[in-house]
Formats: C-alpha cells, structure tokens, sequence
C-alpha cells in the first residue's frame, strides 16, 4: 500500500512532547501505523544499512503487524528485531510465548536478517536477561514498535516494578494482577491460573532509547490506560506517561481506546 493511501485520523494532538492520532477504525489505526514505520525503515536503511527494531507481541498488534507484512519496498534481511518481553516457564513450543507470536504475525513472513528471541524457558532467567542485555547494549534501537497494558505498563514494566531510571536494561519481574487478567481479556488464556507470574521484560529507559517510538493501543479495554498516559501525571502509576516527554514517540488510537479523552 503507498504512502498517498495513509488513512486520515479524526483527531490529532499532541500531550506535551508526544503526537497522538486517533484513527476512525482499528484497522485504520494499524494501517496508518505500518505506513509511517515503513517509511522509517526506508529513511533508516538509505542512511546505514541496516535498522534495528523492537516489536511488542499481544492481539493489540495484530492490523499493524498484518499491515506492515504487506508494505512493498522493504529489505527485512537487512533489520535486526528484537522483542520486548517474554513469559518465564512456559514451554518453548507455547502458542503464547511472545516469540512464537512474533513468528506467526511477522518474522515467518518477512524473515528478518537477524532476529533475537528472548528465552523465557531458560533455568535462570537471570542469566538470560544479562544476556539479552548485552545484545542490546551492543546496538542502538532505531524503531521501537510498542503497545500499552489496561494497567499503563509498557512491555511488563507494570506500575509495580516500573522505574524510569532504571539501571538494568532487561529484568526478571513479578505481573501484577491487573496485567495477568489483560492475558485471559485478550484469550491468550483461559484463566488467570494459567498466566505465569514472571516474565522477563525490557525496562522502560531502554525501550524510550529508541530512536523512533510507535505505540499502536487499540480497544476499549485501554481507555482508562489511554487517559492515564495522556491526561495523568507523568508517574511509574502509568508507566505509559513516559511517552509525553519524548517528541519521537507517536500514539495511535481508535475509537474505542480514545473514548475518555
């Protein structure tokens, strides 16, 4: 789809530094949100050859995902993907491993150069999240591609165990209720007994180090984190707020996710 057919949004603003769009549909939201990373992508690859990309892995990413598969003009063996978080203990061949949902929406599609799979299934979680860690300090992220919990977290940095001068890059943490319900919301579980209470995560100062940060939130469900992020104090309460300081960060809504603003 060309650039000329980006969807038009209904309303645009922005909340302190950060631009915020609201689209007329979901699908439109996703749609638009592909075009404009695509465009980077193509701005970052003219200009070193390469683009490193974070991807965020929930239902809430499906259009965009579907949308960004079908951008023309992409060299994916030339990007590097990394994935936000990943549940701790579930079998490495769970259909809701984060990186089993990344291949099934878009690295078995567009089969990036390199991607790094974050290993939730490890004996020490520890370990892996320092491993990870070094994959990242090695690199810089140019596109962050990114949601928002019903409780404001991004990635599992839930309002808990968030901090925004956090010293590590990727960590072991706790999921708070809220966060473990959002799983058996979105039907990834049946039950909130089959959530797994860790998860390993990217902190929030390492997914704002992105060089370009797409926040796709979608649905009714993320209304309330939705007015947080915007209307709230800039507070680990909404880890979400973090976005409103930065001028490279763009939220994209839909109807239903800007029903309270």
């Amino acid at each position: 789809m060309a650039s000329c057919c980006r969807p038009s949004p209904q309303k645009a603003f922005t909340a302190d530094w950060l631009s915020v769009e609201v689209f007329p549909s979901r699908a439109e939201m996703g749609t638009a949100a592909a075009l404009d990373v695509a465009e980077r992508m193509k701005a970052v690859l003219a200009a070193k050859g390469r683009v490193i990309m974070v991807f965020a892995a929930a239902p809430s990413q499906n259009e965009f995902l579907a949308a960004l598969c079908e951008q023309p003009g992409l060299d994916w063996s030339k990007v590097e993907a990394f994935h936000l978080d990943e549940y701790v203990g579930l079998p490495s061949d769970a259909p809701q491993g984060f990186g089993n949902f990344l291949r099934r929406h878009i690295f078995d599609i567009v089969r990036p150069g390199i991607v790094h799979f974050m290993n939730g299934n490890t004996k020490d979680p520890d370990a892996e999240c320092r491993r990870y860690a070094e994959l990242l300090a090695a690199t810089t992220i140019d596109i962050a591609c990114i949601g928002i919990g019903e409780n404001g977290h991004l990635a599992f940095n839930d309002p808990p165990v968030a901090d925004f001068n956090d010293p590590l890059k990727v960590k072991v943490v706790e999921l708070d209720q809220t966060c473990r319900m959002q799983q058996v919301h979105d039907g990834c579980f049946a039950t909130i007994d089959e959530v797994p209470k860790q998860a390993l995560t990217m902190t929030v100062p390492a997914i704002v180090s992105a060089a370009s940060i797409h926040c796709m939130v979608p649905a009714a469900t993320k209304a309330q984190a939705v007015r947080d992020t915007i209307k709230g104090p800039i507070a680990t309460s909404c880890p979400a707020s973090i976005l409103r300081l930065y001028a490279n960060a763009k939220l994209y809504l839909d109807p239903d996710s800007a029903s309270l603003l």
